[in-house]
């Protein structure tokens, strides 16, 4: 796939989530005015919107257009935003700096922050709900189960716990393989298989090699974000960096070293690469993802 064709298929699919975003999100003149306004603040910052083009390409791949897909990505956009929103807090990772820009507890105030996150959360499961396409009732529910599960105690927050349970510890490759495939692989999991399910020709045959790829692609992006925090300026990467090591956090370069860090990267690549080679048309669109993330340099 030439990278041009990638690149205005990956526009498109960011444009619709915008314009949905859009759409969904309660006006900022809204009462209460301040909490809407710091949910439009936290959802419309600049980010990659990853999860939204899994989403989308996992659609693709068994015959969906981005038209019918595009609240599914919506609805992971939105548990996101409420997770990063979190995750910035002072009782939490105590971050003033996301995508560029002031976190909301800085721009606004604390409180405000925790309910963004409490009103972004419920709002992902009501787009799914209520989602004005052809996606069958049956299909939503399995939709819905999936995306709380991933984001709850038994993937991203439970992932979240156990990264704060670990400050100062020493962590094995297994357990950080662990705790990164709930606090970031659940929901690049969850993108995939809600996703691949918009689509009328997803077989459980496929099952194994997209959660396979959808799996790995998720430790490789906490991979490459452990290798870029120690090795990239604040300026590019958005955020804080270098702020794991400040705070005596486990990461796979505090715990392995840049250099293993980096070899494992490349392990994670290829096990993609050979889980993409078993999906329709050797992955589609998600092969250009996985180039995109273990090659981004932000």
């Amino acid at each position: 796939m030439s990278p041009n064709l990638f690149d205005q298929w990956r526009q498109g699919v960011v444009d619709q989530v915008e314009r949905r975003l859009d759409q969904c999100l309660p006006h900022s003149g809204h009462v209460p005015t301040v909490l809407h306004e710091a949910m439009h603040y936290a959802v419309k910052s600049p980010g990659k919107r990853i999860r939204s083009l899994i989403v989308c390409a996992a659609a693709d791949l068994f015959g969906c257009d981005v038209e019918r897909a595009v609240h599914s990505a919506v609805a992971l956009e939105l548990i996101h935003a409420y997770s990063l929103v979190h995750d910035d807090l002072p009782c939490m990772d105590d971050d003033d700096l996301r995508r560029g820009q002031p976190t909301v507890h800085v721009a606004f105030d604390e409180a405000t922050a925790m309910l963004v996150g409490d009103a972004l959360q419920p709002l992902a499961f009501n787009v799914l709900a209520t989602q004005d396409t052809t996606i069958s009732p049956e299909t939503r529910l399995q939709q819905i189960q999936l995306l709380s599960e991933a984001a709850g105690s038994l993937g991203m927050v439970g992932g979240q716990a156990i990264d704060l349970a670990q400050v100062g510890l020493r962590m094995s490759q297994a357990e950080l393989e662990l705790m990164h495939s709930k606090k970031t692989g659940a929901l690049f999991l969850a993108s995939a298989e809600i996703g691949a399910l918009c689509g009328l020709a997803y077989e459980e045959s496929y099952q194994g090699s997209l959660r396979g790829c959808a799996r790995d692609l998720g430790l490789g992006f906490q991979v490459i974000d452990d290798i870029l925090d120690a090795s990239s300026p604040s300026e590019v990467l958005g955020k804080s960096a270098g702020k794991d090591l400040r705070d005596n956090k486990p990461t796979y370069v505090t715990s392995f070293g840049l250099i293993r860090a980096q070899e494992l990267a490349r392990e994670l690549a290829e096990r993609t690469e050979e889980n993409l080679l078993c999906l329709p048309r050797s992955g589609g669109y998600l092969r250009e993802i996985a180039k995109f993330v273990f090659n981004r340099v932000y």
